[in-house]
């Protein structure tokens, strides 16, 4: 949330749980985004880390006028990962074509790993959506 209010977003935290954690909102013109995060512990590697996450097979599908964005942070040797930021339609798009993530149950695996400043999930880079604020503009109050 910290994040958001440094880029000059409004957050609030949704009363009812039905999926979002977060609203981020632009004051000035109502820019409403739903954010869902996801935290993981990790597990240490060689030369790297994972963390392993569970999505709703039902929530990811169910898109609507305002998608999801996923916020994906490894707990790893006491400070946070940098966060994999991607939108609902494109964690869709991954899954269903790309094979990324394992469905069991209802629910969606996704597994990532942390090498050198990269991240990967299901074979498939996914180093471009680190940090990737790009819904999220910095706003100037």
């Amino acid at each position: 949330m910290s994040e958001f209010l440094m880029l000059g977003w409004n957050v609030a935290i949704p009363e009812v749980d039905i999926g979002d954690d977060i609203f981020v909102v632009q004051d000035d013109n109502g820019t409403l985004r739903r954010v869902q995060v996801k935290t993981s512990t990790s597990t240490a590697r060689k030369d790297s880390f994972s963390g392993q996450f569970s999505v709703s097979v039902k929530n990811l599908r169910n898109i609507s006028n305002i998608l999801v964005h996923y916020i994906f942070l490894v707990r790893h040797n006491d400070e946070w990962s940098r966060p994999v930021i991607i939108r609902q339609d494109y964690l869709l798009n991954h899954f269903e074509n790309n094979k990324v993530g394992s469905e069991a149950k209802g629910n969606i695996t996704f597994y990532f790993s942390f090498t050198k400043g990269k991240a990967e999930c299901s074979g498939q880079d996914f180093t471009g959506y680190i940090k990737d604020y790009t819904d999220f503009p910095k706003i100037e109050h």
